[in-house]
């Protein structure tokens, strides 16, 4: 997702985000097989932070008003055709492709000819087996007389919102079927698919924007117009079908390019009412012509430059003025620079590496973490964190309550790049090994009190317990995790195998996978490793005999 605050010009709706590893309140669903139980059951399965304006995606963007007024007029014209015609929107990170999907989305469900939306992210841990029954689900909320088709099409197939069905099983029975009832109705739907470029995999991408174009196609069909955004990548531009009407943002287009003078503008207007202590009493006019100027070059065409900017410019604390002079004291040669950007943001944080290094930390974990929970998992550099926190809070959502998450996926892109983050780089190797020794520290430290109150309930088991032999697989070898994993392995390890029950035995596949990991030729390097490797595998042959007998 272009999770970006003003993305497009666009606003937040400052409402409390919902934590988004929290899934909603789940059913009972030992029976299915009447209309209730599948309903429920498809209800469980659904992906809700990829619906559009679900709680799960707060905070919104949306297109500020009198921004976008000549593209989102030509795109609505599109979808008031009744041709079929679908769109292609796409361009770099940070133009604003999300916002402009969310205004039109709320547009069209405001005149009841929204069918359903899918908005991908790396926030959520978002599964391929949920894209079409979300689909499904929105439509039989859009349709009511959908919903008896698509529950009686669960109760025929049990198996039909399982992980191993087909996406073309789903869609013909979930979704085409369905349909068939809306033929006859006159007016364009539309459905909207957000940031394909962070679906799970290229060949995903691909398939679901073939899927989907192919499947609704057919002239029994209602008339439904499919948006896709993305970036202008290779797969996605060839899986795009001929006859799609493509939109290309750029940075460089001169409509875009006043439309972040007017939010640069009306931004810092803002700023300058809401901290009347600072500006009453000055009766000069903030800022000058020329540092705007000088800020809406930097900014070019580029919304999430713009509105990064605007969070560094008003951190609470600082003078905007100072802030402000901090950000134009680098000359920039070309407009839309956010790399610079980011490595301004950086230089000034009180140990820049240190604190990058956290920040790729945060960027590599498996699921974004409440402050709360990172808190405990650098339970060394608990410090160092908060720190790092207050220095990157123009490029970091963090309330104090819920998910600590990074504010817009080019950050991610800026920080595995070596070209772009230079000096500041910090490889996937390299954060993996951090966040597995973080991992093997947290659980050895906790003692057998907290071990086992931990082990009998592994529905909730913390970060570290979950993904400890994930991050060891994709770590780099170090000293320091091989000196980590052999304590854990001489001490933790061998309570859990003692104190092991029926709920302990759940670690056993976790295990294996470490115990597959520190057998390849990448660990293996001395005797030590051989011992740990020895240890991981007796270890997974007694909780695995355990786990068949339960």
């Amino acid at each position: 997702m272009e999770s970006i605050a003003s993305g497009s010009a666009c606003y937040l709706l400052h409402s409390s985000r919902p934590s988004h590893s929290t899934p909603p309140p789940t059913m009972n669903l030992a029976h299915h097989s009447s209309p209730s139980g599948s309903w429920n059951h498809l209800c469980n399965v659904v992906e809700y932070s990829g619906i559009f304006d679900s709680e799960f995606r707060q905070p919104h963007s949306r297109c500020m008003k009198n921004t976008r007024v000549a593209l989102l007029k030509g795109i609505t014209q599109v979808l008031d055709q009744p041709d079929r015609t679908n769109i292609w929107l796409n361009g770099l990170a940070g133009v604003g492709k999300t916002s402009i999907a969310f205004t039109i989305a709320e547009e069209m469900k405001k005149i009841e000819r929204l069918a359903a939306t899918f908005f991908f992210s790396h926030k959520h841990a978002q599964k391929a087996v949920a894209i079409i029954p979300t689909i499904a689900y929105q439509l039989a909320l859009a349709f009511p007389r959908l919903r008896e088709d698509i529950v009686k099409a669960i109760e025929n197939d049990h198996s039909l919102l399982s992980p191993g069905k087909s996406h073309a099983d789903q869609m013909r029975e979930l979704v085409i079927k369905p349909l068939k009832i809306l033929r006859f109705r006159g007016k364009p739907y539309t459905i909207i698919i957000d940031a394909l470029d962070e679906c799970f995999s290229s060949e995903e991408a691909a398939r679901l924007v073939i899927l989907l174009t192919d499947a609704l196609a057919g002239p029994e069909l209602p008339c439904i117009h499919i948006i896709f955004t993305s970036r202008p990548e290779a797969h996605i531009r060839a899986a795009i079908p001929s006859g799609v009407h493509e939109i290309l943002l750029t940075t460089r287009d001169q409509d875009t390019i006043q439309d972040v003078r007017y939010f640069l503008q009306a931004s810092l207007d803002e700023t300058r009412t809401t901290r009347p202590a600072i500006f009453s009493r000055s009766p000069i006019s903030w800022p000058s012509e020329d540092d705007f100027e000088t800020l809406a070059f930097k900014a070019g065409g580029l919304f999430v430059y713009a509105s990064m900017a605007m969070n560094f410019i008003s951190t609470a604390g600082y003078h905007p003025q100072e802030r402000l002079e901090l950000l134009l004291r680098e000359k920039s040669t070309v407009g839309a620079d956010i790399d610079q950007l980011y490595r301004q943001i950086i230089a000034i944080s009180e140990d820049p590496l240190a604190h990058c290094r956290m920040l790729a930390s945060i960027i590599h974990l498996r699921r974004p973490l409440k402050l709360v929970e990172l808190q405990e998992l650098f339970y060394a550099d608990t410090r160092s964190l908060a720190t790092m926190l207050e220095a990157f809070s123009p490029v970091i959502l963090n309330d104090g309550v819920e998910n600590v998450e990074i504010y817009h996926a080019s950050l991610r892109d800026f920080m595995s790049d070596p070209l772009r983050s230079k000096q500041y780089h910090i490889d996937a190797a390299h954060a993996d090994e951090h966040l597995a020794c973080r991992c093997l520290e947290f659980i050895t430290r906790q003692d057998s009190n907290q071990t086992r109150d931990i082990l009998v309930s592994p529905s909730s088991y913390p970060y570290p317990y979950q993904m400890w032999h994930i991050h060891i697989d994709l770590a780099y070898p170090s000293s320091k995790l091989r000196n980590l994993l052999a304590k854990f392995t001489d001490t933790t390890l061998q309570y859990w195998v003692q104190t092991s029950n029926s709920e302990g035995s759940n670690l056993a596949p976790t295990i294996g996978d470490a115990r597959r990991c520190c057998l390849s030729l990448k660990w293996i390097r001395r005797p030590s490793g051989i011992v740990v490797a020895w240890r991981l595998h007796k270890a997974y042959k007694e909780l695995a005999k355990l786990a068949e007998t339960v």
